[in-house]
């Protein structure tokens, strides 16, 4: 008889390492010391088998926890953790949607819960992983040397696309300390030859028949007297050619269940034990925590396979009014079977409730999903207000997962039902939702023109709450794009009106933005001001309005080159909008960590978030600054193809047409040319000629910067009157003001840069002495070849790779390392902090010590200003 499970029950061939591996790590957890293993490969290599071989020798007083992700149309909240036993889960476990915690705070219970004591936490299958659970799992992740913990998850590698939820986890797999992959491959003919002893198969056929799946593979050897069959389904379906037609109808319910059928509807389906007798002579099923399921999902399928046309939809059906009669119902799996079913009433009906239970969990993907599916069933006779609400609902969740460009096709679809239903508001909300989205896709004219609508609108429809909420969009656009007065007038607006009818969220938005022009011209007060609304927004938990001020507090200190304040503020809002799972937000916030990395020197950390996020983003207004930042970190450490990069970045902010951003791209165009030596017309002809009109109150930085590229490049230009003050001191020819100007502000390439414009040659070797100090090598060699060409012979030589020694080197993580060692952390205490264990502390600070040339700790914490570390 075959045994379709495979584990346990034959020799695991060619897995040695692997279970090695696994054993090593369960012991390592079992001694206090975390560590996370990820198995890959295709269905049928072995996963499941060397995960269960491997708890085979889990020893006395180790926690065992398995959990599966299930194949729905769409995947559960926090589906695998689910029937675990973790108290700290509870909210989830009643699937009600209310009182469920937030990411950060299930987190943090699951954690702490995890850290009592050692624990194996196997989770199954994670290409079916939904999003909160990934979250989860790189929140453990990322700790996991700091718990007593053996975390085991498997997946098939060929099933995971770069946009899966599961990408980040599995990214972090691959670099980070205490975390390993392991690939299973398909069996060799040896292998397959020495499991075919004492039958007449032919090895070397089998091994070309079955690819080496070894599900596959001891399939035909357990029977090795039926023909060959082509594959496993056909393996699979030759083993039940003889059991009873009310068996198999059995077997397709449960096949018809992907994530197991619950033992207390079995009555309800006139499944008695007699056919269960009967079916466990098979081998194919087995019990888990979920109820009747398959040994294998390739089983599974290969009985799905035999569900006769129509039939699915009468199984479904089934399924459906059978788990309807139980409780706690859940919503997910409902939905999957009145889908299969093509019930739309009822598909209608629980896609809400699991819609509602996604969102509560912060689930932003799956509600999505969730939305989408009641929208697919909602009647064609529905009112067009209720298809309406539920795009504005899709709408935002496609936002918050930075799906912009499907976030714009909801929005459109609810304008004409938002007329036809006579609510003028909805039709102003979505023009303004529109032209959020626009904007943050690089399409400034479309937004505009919406944001103009929107206004409209939403000034006749009486709507207090709208009223302000459009204008408050409006004068967040504005403010980013340097339109001052616009921005002040609509902020104004928004504030009377919200003040007024006391909408407190919407009232603390307009505060902000009446306080973000000034903030923008350098006052400092409003920009303390907005701060202390933005913490207001936090405590009352109105996510949007805080992130929108941490916005306009870095776009300030951007603009002004505060890049101290500007890390400062980046750190804390990275960890706010992480700890919300506002997605959309980390990306910019990430390019805006990558805009402080450089402007700091650190070239490797500001790659590593600028690679990040347009791995990640849909967004293309934050993939300007990320661009931005790859073509200059390739320019100034001579490393990469610079120009693809900016011609990228030079697209988009034609796109928005931003003074900001044009005159950042303009700069970086000037910096390239004045590298290669190559004519640039964008910077030659558009920056001289649009110098004048891009300067504006909250530009002059900026403005002054091209000024400077465009006196080095020999272009004639009108200089700014208002130029800000580093710029002013190199035009005046103060060249040792200027740099000390930068070195106190934390910018040593605009430090060196300096010296570079000054005639007096000493200040020019010292100018190369500080680029290769900091790095910037590709700099510091153009500035050479300028020097011996004006005949200077002592020139600097270039260091040699094995003695370059400078901060920017490090990556984020040894940032965090560095930062903490500055302060006089032990490795002890770093690793406590960090949750990482005083081994990978210990080779942190070594690398750290090395990268910045210091013989000690403490030179570090010496050296902490200069290095950028305090």
């Amino acid at each position: 008889m075959i045994d379709f499970s495979y584990a346990g029950t034959v020799q695991l061939l060619e897995r040695g390492h692997e279970l090695e591996a696994l054993r090593g790590g369960l012991r390592q957890a079992a001694l206090g010391q975390g560590i996370g293993i990820a198995v890959a490969g295709e269905s049928g290599v072995g996963k499941s088998a060397v995960v269960a071989r491997a708890l085979e020798d889990v020893g006395r007083g180790v926690r065992v926890l398995r959990g599966h992700c299930d194949p729905l149309h769409t995947p559960r909240p926090l589906g695998p953790f689910r029937g675990l036993g973790l108290s700290g889960l509870s909210g989830v476990e009643t699937q009600s949607g209310e009182g469920v915690a937030r990411l950060p705070e299930l987190c943090d219970r699951v954690y702490a819960e995890l850290a009592v004591q050692p624990t194996v936490l196997v989770i199954e299958d994670l290409h079916w992983l939904d999003e909160i659970s990934a979250e989860l799992l790189r929140f453990l992740a990322r700790r996991i040397e700091a718990v007593p913990l053996a975390l085991v998850v498997t997946y098939r590698d060929l099933e995971i696309g770069p946009r899966h939820p599961v990408r980040p986890l599995l990214g972090d797999f691959a670099t980070l300390e205490g975390l390993q992959t392991l690939t299973l491959r398909p069996l060799s003919v040896d292998a397959v030859r020495e499991l075919a002893v004492g039958t007449t198969l032919d090895p070397t056929r089998l091994h070309a028949v079955t690819a080496g799946n070894p599900f596959f593979v001891t399939a035909v050897v357990r029977e090795p007297d039926l023909p060959m069959p082509g594959s496993v389904r056909d393996a699979v379906l030759a083993r039940i050619a003889e059991i009873e037609p009310e068996d198999l109808e059995v077997l397709q319910l449960v096949a018809t269940a992907p994530d197991g059928l619950d033992d207390r509807v079995l009555p309800w389906l006139g499944v008695g034990l007699p056919s269960l007798r009967r079916l466990d002579d098979t081998a194919l099923l087995t019990r888990s925590a979920a109820g009747l399921t398959f040994r294998h999902e390739l089983t599974r399928l290969a009985i799905l396979s035999t569900v006769p046309p129509g039939g699915a939809g009468v199984l479904h059906t089934r399924l459906l009014d059978g788990l309807e009669r139980l409780e706690p119902r859940d919503p997910a799996v409902l939905t999957h079977h009145a889908v299969g079913a093509r019930d739309a009433e009822r598909a209608l009906r629980h896609a809400r409730t699991a819609a509602a239970e996604a969102v509560a969990a912060s689930s932003n993907t799956e509600a999505a999903a969730f939305i989408q599916i009641a929208l697919t069933n909602l009647p064609a006779t529905a009112p067009p207000a209720e298809r309406a609400v539920l795009l504005a609902q899709l709408t935002r969740q496609l936002y918050l997962t930075s799906r912009l460009s499907e976030a714009i096709v909801a929005a459109r679809a609810s304008i004409g039902l938002w007329d036809a239903a006579g609510v003028p508001a909805g039709v102003a909300e979505a023009h303004s939702a529109i032209a959020v989205l626009e904007h943050q896709s690089g399409r400034r004219r479309y937004s505009d023109e919406h944001a103009a609508t929107a206004r409209a609108i939403a000034d006749t429809s009486g709507v207090p709450g709208t009223i302000a909420r459009v204008h408050v969009d409006s004068a967040m656009m504005a403010v980013i794009c340097s339109d001052l007065d616009h921005a002040a007038e609509w902020a104004d607006r928004a504030l009377s009106i919200a003040a007024e009818a006391g909408i407190e969220d919407l009232t603390i938005a307009a505060r902000i933005m009446v306080e973000a022009g000034p903030c923008m011209e350098g006052d400092a007060a409003a920009r303390e001001r907005i701060l202390e609304w933005t913490d207001v927004a936090r405590r009352g938990g109105w996510d949007e309005q805080a992130w929108r001020g941490y916005i306009v507090v870095f776009a300030a200190d951007f603009r002004q080159c505060n890049v101290r304040g500007a890390e400062r503020l980046v750190d804390e809002a990275l960890a706010y909008v992480t700890d919300r799972d506002l997605r959309v937000a980390r990306h910019w916030h990430l390019s805006f960590r990558a805009l402080v990395h450089l402007g700091m020197g650190r070239w490797s950390a500001a790659r590593e978030d600028a690679e990040w996020v347009l791995a990640d983003a849909e967004t293309t207004f934050g993939s300007i600054w990320p661009h931005y930042v790859l073509g200059l970190v390739a320019l100034r450490c001579g490393e990469g193809d610079a120009l693809v990069a900016l011609d990228d970045m030079w697209a988009m902010a034609v796109g928005i047409d931003d003074p900001q951003r044009l005159l950042s791209a303009l700069c970086a165009l000037a910096e390239a040319m004045w590298m290669t030596g190559r004519s640039d017309a964008r910077v030659t002809d558009f920056a001289a000629n649009r110098l004048s009109d891009l300067t504006l109150p909250d530009t002059r930085w900026s403005a002054g910067n091209l000024a400077l590229w465009l006196r080095r490049l020999g272009v004639a230009v009108d200089v700014p009157e208002r130029v800000a003050d580093p710029y002013r001191l190199v035009l005046d020819g103060r060249y040792t003001e200027a740099a000390g100007w930068w070195r106190a502000a934390g910018d040593p390439f605009a430090e060196a840069m300096s010296y570079v414009d000054s005639p007096d040659p000493e200040h020019r070797v010292l100018a190369v002495a500080l680029l290769d100090k900091a790095g910037a090598v590709g700099t510091a060699d153009r500035l050479r070849v300028e020097l011996r060409k004006d005949g200077m012979a002592a020139v600097p030589q270039r260091p040699r790779e094995s003695t370059r020694a400078n901060p920017g080197g490090l990556t984020n993580r040894q940032f965090e390392v560095a930062r903490l060692l500055a302060k006089g952390l032990s490795n002890n205490e770093i690793a406590e902090r960090l949750y990482i264990s005083p081994k990978t502390a210990d080779h942190h600070v070594s690398a750290i010590l090395a990268k910045l040339d210091v013989p000690n700790r403490r030179a570090v914490a010496a050296q902490s200003g200069e290095l950028g570390l305090d």
